[in-house]
């Protein structure tokens, strides 16, 4: 059984927020009525690891309303909100799942929700595609497939098709143009900057920020910056990425040249040290460090933990540490991501385009079982498509259609 034990109100605070994401996520609302009407996962059991807030909680009604018995998990610690959580579990859902949880704990968790057999499994960063494989490998033969929400997830799961270790489908949910183009920039850079000046309650007009990687998301994050009125620098290791973020109107460096010179510093990369040692000293006194990828390991904070002489709670969700000489950096949400350990994430609009894709990802290998090869599998273009025209229509936008002369003009 779940181990949550919840008072009325908290479930009910959880409620609440669902019911407003719900009013604000039409996709999945005209998908539920699909779901309720075919039943796709009717006797399949979905184990489900994301960011556990009310936008995925609304994905986790959506689902069961398709007849699947959900078995859910956080992604993050940090990001979990225990209301939502609550509210889960009140209607019936099987939840494991606690804010601030140790990492034993959220293994714990994790392990959990896979030994039930799951025959299809919604990802976030690959935590529980990468331990189905490695501790329960006699349940893999029934997993149907799997989704991947996020950039570091499919990034781990590119390591796992290299060694021959994949054994079952897995959908590239994150490089459907409806996710990355959307949910990567503008989910992304709107929820990163939330979480900071919410927790910071500090200006951006006139600082200097340092965004660390020029991905989809990095794109996101430097456009909100220069709008708040930051001069804004990149650092980059691929070359066509930096010079995108040069022709962008942004400066270029490597990070030991903008380590002296950024008041706030935020790492969007999927890769670890990205801000070291090496960097902490060269900081001005009262930089601030955040990161934005998918794990606490962008900015070093062991190291900035072993090196700091002294730490204290600055303010909820921010930490100071002290270095040897007496410099101060401030490092918020602990280092993980700083638009949910800080935040809400992403607005309920944004979520509803990448969990209409997950949903519909999900009923395709649910209808294609056994056709889908266990490999890394792009979203069919059917489905981005109609997320797109989905939400054009909740827009209530129109556009135009191909003559048949000029299908064939194009097409021949």
């Amino acid at each position: 059984m779940p181990h949550h034990i919840h008072s009325i109100d908290l479930w009910e605070a959880g409620e609440l927020k669902i019911q407003w994401v719900r009013s604000h996520m039409p996709l999945l609302e005209s998908i539920e009525e699909d779901f309720r009407r075919d039943q796709p996962f009717k006797g399949l059991r979905i184990a489900l690891s994301v960011h556990l807030e009310a936008k995925t909680a609304h994905l986790c009604e959506v689902l069961a309303a398709g007849g699947a018995e959900m078995y859910i998990t956080g992604s993050n610690p940090l990001s979990t909100q225990d209301d939502v959580a609550a509210a889960l579990v009140h209607e019936g859902l099987n939840v494991f799942a606690i804010h601030g949880a140790s990492e034993q704990e959220y293994e714990d968790d994790i392990r959990q929700v896979l030994k039930v057999g799951p025959n299809l499994i919604i990802d976030d960063g690959g935590d529980l595609v990468s331990m189905i494989h490695n501790e329960f490998p006699e349940l893999v033969s029934g997993v149907i497939g799997g989704c991947e929400e996020t950039t570091t997830g499919i990034l781990r799961l590119r390591a796992m098709d290299r060694a021959g270790a994949l054994r079952f489908p897995m959908m590239l949910v994150n490089d459907a143009d409806c996710k990355h183009l959307f949910d990567n920039r503008y989910g992304t850079g709107q929820s990163v900057w939330d979480g900071i000046l919410r927790t910071t309650n500090l200006i951006v007009a006139g600082k200097k920020v340092v965004v660390a990687g020029y991905g989809w998301c990095g794109k996101g994050v430097a456009m909100r910056a220069k709008g708040l009125g930051a001069e804004v620098l990149v650092t980059e290791v691929d070359p066509v990425k930096a010079l995108e973020a040069v022709m962008d109107g942004f400066q270029v460096m490597p990070m030991a040249q903008a380590a002296p010179l950024g008041d706030l510093f935020i790492t969007v990369t999927g890769c670890e040290g990205v801000i070291t040692p090496a960097h902490f000293p060269l900081m001005k006194d009262g930089a601030i460090l955040c990161n934005a990828g998918h794990f606490d390991v962008e900015v070093d904070v062991a190291a900035l933990r072993r090196e700091a002489v002294s730490r204290r709670e600055a303010r909820r969700n921010i930490e100071a540490f002290t270095l040897p000489g007496g410099k101060t950096l401030y490092l918020l949400g602990e280092g993980r991501l700083v638009n949910l350990a800080a935040g809400d994430g992403h607005p309920a609009e944004i979520m509803d385009m990448s969990f209409a894709i997950q949903a519909l990802c999900a009923r395709f290998l649910a209808e294609h079982r056994g056709e889908v090869l266990p490999r890394l599998n792009n979203v069919p273009r059917s489905i981005d498509e109609d997320v797109a025209r989905r939400s054009l229509a909740a827009w209530n936008v129109r556009i135009d259609a191909l003559t048949e002369a000029q299908r064939k003009y194009i097409y021949g």
